[in-house]
């Protein structure tokens, strides 16, 4: 009987080098991936070493962040023939063991995830204002869609609702602000200097940070607030940014594995629609504020991401850690 081959290590860490490409907070990158070349087993781990201690206490961006990168390790075996057959959280008495993916050899297995493929490597975080243009009301339900093929619900605000938590981001910044510790994690992940200086491939470097904001519509994080950087200039940012939450009814690592991969399909297919796309988690990360981030009348459950969404620059490509790093084969 024949037997269905499993992926070389090339073929693996191509698969991963796109993986790779998805965001995290503060692009920590906190994944690890495990390859069982005897099973053809691709295993995701999250990285403790790169975890938030004090602003992501229970790991929860850190779920995100890997479940992100886990969709576009589906998308990049879907385009290369390979179909993904994924477990989540597989050992009880192993948290940072997120996921395993069996590889299995299947021409043409999912078309809609590999024709997501174009979009890994043009999706960027934009820090930089965005036109007033609004988004046709197809694109929004094409991202609605997108969010419940992977068991999620992405909600459009009202008005009322948005201006709620444009309030919610100016209150998490100003704690942030009087945070030694908030401050100190976000500076550990911060580096200035030109791209030719550039050392690190992680963090957010000085060319991701965008311009200042002129106004008080930004619903970016400023990463150069303690690190001034001489001739970085000034914009006036829209003043109604346009969001959607991403919710989950649950609360829990499964829930949060799941949204991640979610976010992740939203943001590629806002890439191929050509939307220019950012995420803005301060809320989240204080307690007091993300109970409040929830739209009462959409009956979501748990707020796991706010995005921000438009017609502007994509923003620069940031560093990323070399697959020898962070890809194991055995």
């Amino acid at each position: 009987m024949a037997t269905t081959p499993h992926p070389d290590s090339a073929t693996v860490t191509r698969l991963v080098e796109d993986a790779v490409t998805a965001p995290s907070m503060h692009n920590a990158q906190p994944w690890r991936f495990v390859y069982r070349s005897h099973s053809g087993t691709i295993e995701l781990h999250g990285d403790p070493g790169r975890a938030m201690p004090h602003t992501d206490p229970d790991h929860r961006a850190l779920h995100l962040g890997c479940a992100a990168a886990l969709f576009n390790l589906r998308v990049s075996a879907a385009r290369a023939d390979w179909e993904s057959l994924v477990r989540i959280l597989p050992d009880d008495g192993d948290p940072w063991f997120l996921a395993t993916i069996q590889l299995r050899q299947a021409p043409a297995t999912d078309q809609e995830l590999a024709a997501l493929h174009p979009a890994l490597r043009r999706r960027h975080t934009s820090r930089f204002p965005f036109t007033d243009e609004e988004i046709p009301p197809a694109l929004l339900d094409g991202l609605r869609s997108a969010a419940l093929l992977e068991g999620c619900r992405l909600v459009v605000p009202d008005s009322w609702h948005a201006e709620t938590l444009l309030g919610l981001v100016h209150d998490s910044e100003h704690r942030e602000d009087m945070d030694p510790a908030a401050q100190a994690e976000a500076t550990a992940w911060t580096h200035t200097g030109t791209p030719a200086e550039a050392t690190r491939s992680d963090g957010i470097p000085t060319e991701a940070f965008g311009p200042l904001s002129s106004g008080p519509g930004a619903t970016v994080r400023d990463f150069g607030r303690d690190k001034p950087v001489p001739g970085r200039a000034w914009a006036a940012f829209e003043q109604r940014p346009q969001i959607a939450l991403l919710g989950t009814s649950g609360d829990t690592p499964r829930d949060w594995l799941r949204a991640g991969q979610a976010l992740e399909r939203i943001l590629l297919q806002a890439t191929a629609d050509g939307l220019a796309t950012s995420m803005t988690s301060q809320p989240l990360e204080w307690p007091e504020l993300r109970w409040t981030a929830r739209d009462p009348l959409a009956g979501m459950g748990h707020v796991q991401m706010v995005i921000r969404l438009g017609y502007g620059p994509q923003g620069p490509a940031t560093p990323r850690r070399p697959a020898a790093e962070v890809l194991e084969i055995r």
